[in-house]
């Protein structure tokens, strides 16, 4: 699995989209979810100040489905669906609000309320038609599409006169359908595309062949790589959802009982973004020590750092780091020849943005700063925000780590549930960005299918280029060789 914790525990980002609520100082507070001063109940459930903090799991899904007189706040409504698959499958919840809402309707048709029986079925057509927008991907599962039909029939017997609930429950499902045809279609795709070729054969070759070309042989203009770079970004982040996200959280904890049908899909559309990192990151230093020529390779690296350094103005910090990542990968590295000739000037103003250290404080400063742009943007160029994505994940991880699903009463902890929902909101709303680069084809297939070395071939390009210096590197260059003439 690509996430990987560590013993250090990153904090949550310091900024959070306002759409979702109140804005939040970075780190959750450590008593989050408990009831102090201002708490009041209702029920089941637990207001601070007027905000949800607290329920048990059957009142937070009465709270979800609307009555003649209330209809759940869009917040919520995101919120719950999306954090309650921690505990129910999305199928078994579609069950309970379809026995909440028959519920409902019975009292309206036994009670003086049966005028507003149809104003409570456009209520309920309204949640089941917010719940397949946001969530389309929760009815793969038969079961719930079952569930679904199953509402909606009853919901339509309420309307039978001029047949306005009808009509939109028939648009809803269309709308759904052709979302699931469209994620179909795109799982199809990304299977037959094929993964980066590993260039094995020729890593004992002094030289590359002399018709292999390199990345400056394909663009030379660091704005442009940088622009093609957040091209590819950008549409590969499109494919996760925030379902997708939310399984960081189901996936990772023991106390989970439950699998919700596609797991495996949706672990896959975060793995293969974390791949397209790793891929980037090989890329960069396989185009580095392939170079024969020590004055080619000081260029190699400079245009790198100016690649990553366009990456870094455009806002595309996940791409930044792949670069970064690459350039300080052993093989690259250890060539001290090659970087004692490199201006690396800007070379270490980008490492100071992506110093590990008081928890990547200086990136979180510069993605509050972009973050800031994108909200007061007047274009797409401004909009544009691609956070280091395996931060964010451990952020998510780490948010869900430190505060507990339950409260000591058996209250599910919904304030933990608002961070985490703020921040997956968050990041959703930087993917649907349009890019506003232009797309260049030749560029983008040399990015996603040129030969990148394995880390063995790496080093052995690397000693090619560079002699071993010491005796570690001596034996472990003899080695190399060694294990690739016997395998040969």
């Amino acid at each position: 699995m690509f996430l990987e914790p560590q013993e250090t525990m990153p904090q949550t980002s310091v900024v959070f989209s306002s759409i979702l609520g109140p804005s939040c100082s970075g780190q959750v507070p450590p008593g989050m979810g408990e009831r102090g001063s201002g708490a009041s109940s209702s029920g089941d459930l637990v207001f601070q100040e007027g905000r949800l903090i607290s329920g048990s799991l059957e009142a937070l899904m009465e709270h979800l489905v609307p009555t003649v007189d209330y209809y759940p706040d869009r917040t919520y409504i995101f919120t719950f669906l999306l954090s309650s698959r921690v505990f129910i499958p999305p199928h078994d919840l579609l069950a309970r609000v379809g026995q909440i809402c028959l519920e409902q309707r019975q009292q309206l048709e036994t009670g003086s309320e049966k005028a507003k029986l149809k104003s409570f079925s456009a209520k309920i057509v309204q949640l089941l038609k917010e719940w397949t927008e946001a969530f389309p991907y929760d009815f793969q599962d038969e079961k719930a599409m079952a569930e679904l039909k199953t509402i909606t029939h009853r919901v339509t017997q309420c309307d039978e006169e001029n047949g306005t609930v009808k009509k939109a429950i028939a648009q809803m499902t269309q709308s759904l359908l052709l979302s699931l045809a469209a994620r179909s279609q795109l799982q199809e795709l990304r299977d037959k595309l094929r993964s980066p070729a590993m260039d094995k054969g020729s890593v004992l070759k002094t030289k590359p062949p002399a018709t292999q070309k390199d990345i400056l042989g394909v663009c030379c203009d660091p704005l442009v790589l940088a622009q093609q770079l957040t091209h590819i970004e950008l549409e590969r982040v499109s494919s996760i959802h925030p379902e997708d996200l939310m399984q960081i959280v189901s996936h990772m904890d023991s106390r989970d009982k439950h699998r919700c049908r596609g797991d495996l899909t949706k672990t896959y559309s975060l793995e293969a973004y974390d791949n397209w990192f790793n891929c980037l990151s090989m890329l960069v230093a396989t185009e580095v020590c392939r170079v024969v020529k020590k004055k080619h390779r000081t260029r190699m690296l400079e245009f790198f750092i100016d690649v990553a350094r366009e990456c870094f103005n455009i806002g595309n910090f996940n791409s930044m780091m792949a670069i970064i990542s690459g350039m300080n990968l052993s093989p690259v590295a250890r060539l001290k020849k090659t970087w004692s000739k490199v201006k690396t000037a800007k070379f270490d103003v980008l490492e100071h943005h992506m110093d590990p250290s008081s928890n990547f404080c200086n990136y979180r400063t510069a993605l509050q700063g972009a973050t800031q742009r994108s909200q007061m943007a007047n274009s797409s160029r401004e909009k544009i925000v691609i956070p280091v994505f395996n931060l964010f994940v451990k952020d998510i991880y780490f948010l869900h780590k430190i505060h507990t699903n339950h409260l000591p009463n058996g209250h599910v902890n919904f304030k933990k549930f608002w961070e985490i929902s703020r921040q997956i909101h968050e990041f959703m709303t930087w993917t649907q960005v349009e890019c506003p680069f232009e797309k260049d084809k030749k560029i983008q297939n040399y990015l996603l299918t040129a030969p990148i070395y394995s880390e063995e071939a790496l080093f052995i390009a690397s000693f090619e280029s560079e002699g071993p210096e010491n005796h570690m590197e001596k034996d472990s260059w003899k080695t190399l060789r060694t294990t690739l003439l016997n395998r040969a």
